[in-house]
C-alpha cells in the first residue's frame, strides 16, 4: 500500500472517532470477515490477536511473532478500503519505533497494545512502564508523519479477583496513557458493570473502548454509558462458531 493511501486512512480513522460516538470497529480475523464486515456498512475494522491467531491455528497471548502477525495482516488490509487497525498483544518485545515502522509497511492505521507481557511470563507493566511504551509509539508514529490511532490497553481488571477494588489503580493507569499520547483506552473485563463503565468514562477526556457482544449487548446502553468506542474481541468469532454449529448440527452423521 503506498504512503498517501495509508495516510489517508490514518487520518479518515481519526475523524470517524469524532464523528461516532461510539465508533463500532467490528473485530475480523481474515479477508472474508473484512469484506464481509466493511459490506455491511462498517467505516473501520480492526484485527483481533485471539480471533487471528485461531483462524490460523495459533495460540493468543503472542503465539505468533510480530512479523507473522503482519504477513497475517497485510492481505486483510489490502483486501478493503476502509481503515483497519491492529491488535498487537503486548508489542511482541518489540521496541515502539519498529513496532510503528511495521504496522505502516503493512498498511495498518491503529493499534492496540495492551499492559500483560506475554513474552516475560504473563507479568503485567506497571503504570509507568506502560505509559513510556505508548509514549513511544506515539513518538514513532508522529516521527514517521502517519497519525496512527493508539489505543491503550489495560489488564488490570480481568487480573483481579474484584474488579471493583482497583478502579482506582486502573483509572491512574489509563489517565497516565491518555497523558502519554494515547488517542482512546481499553480498559478490558468491564463491559457488563454499568457503574465501572461510567465512572472509567467520566475519568478521561478521550474516547473509553469496551469489549461488546454483537448479539448479546445493546449498543445505545453503551452510548448512554459514555462509551467511545466499540469492538468485539473474540466474540464476532465465537458468535459465528456457535451460529455454524446451528447450522451444521443437522447434517451431522
Amino acid at each position: 500500500m503506498d504512503i498517501r493511501t495509508t495516510v489517508e486512512r490514518a487520518q479518515r480513522l481519526k475523524q470517524l472517532h469524532a464523528e461516532y460516538k461510539p465508533l463500532v470497529l467490528p473485530t475480523v480475523w481474515d479477508v472474508w470477515s473484512a469484506r464481509t464486515a466493511a459490506g455491511a456498512g462498517f467505516p473501520a475494522l480492526t484485527v483481533g490477536s485471539h480471533p487471528l491467531a485461531d483462524s490460523r491455528g495459533a495460540d493468543d497471548h503472542e503465539g505468533q511473532t510480530f512479523e507473522e502477525v503482519l504477513a497475517a495482516v497485510k492481505p486483510i488490509i489490502a483486501a478493503v478500503d476502509v481503515p483497519v487497525s491492529v491488535d498487537l498483544e503486548a508489542g511482541y518485545g518489540q521496541k515502539p519505533a519498529d513496532l510503528i515502522a511495521g504496522l505502516i509497511e503493512v498498511g495498518g492505521v491503529g493499534l492496540n497494545v495492551e499492559d500483560t507481557v506475554h513474552s516475560d511470563g504473563g507479568r503485567v507493566r506497571t503504570t509507568q512502564e506502560h505509559a513510556s511504551y505508548i509514549a513511544g509509539l506515539r513518538e514513532a508514529a508522529d516521527d514517521s508523519g502517519i497519525p496512527v490511532w493508539v489505543n491503550g490497553r489495560t489488564d488490570l481488571f480481568i487480573h483481579a479477583e474484584d474488579a471493583s477494588a482497583v478502579l482506582d489503580e486502573a483509572i491512574e493507569r489509563l489517565r497516565a496513557l491518555q497523558q502519554a499520547g494515547a488517542d482512546s483506552v481499553y480498559p478490558v473485563g468491564i463491559q457488563d458493570d454499568d457503574d465501572l463503565l461510567t465512572a472509567v468514562t467520566g475519568a478521561v477526556s478521550i474516547p473509553v473502548n469496551s469489549t461488546a457482544h454483537p448479539a448479546k449487548h445493546d449498543l445505545e446502553r453503551f452510548r448512554r454509558l459514555g462509551v467511545g468506542r466499540i469492538t468485539y474481541g473474540p466474540l464476532l468469532q465465537l458468535a459465528l462458531t456457535d451460529a455454524m454449529k446451528n447450522l451444521l448440527g443437522p447434517w451431522a452423521p
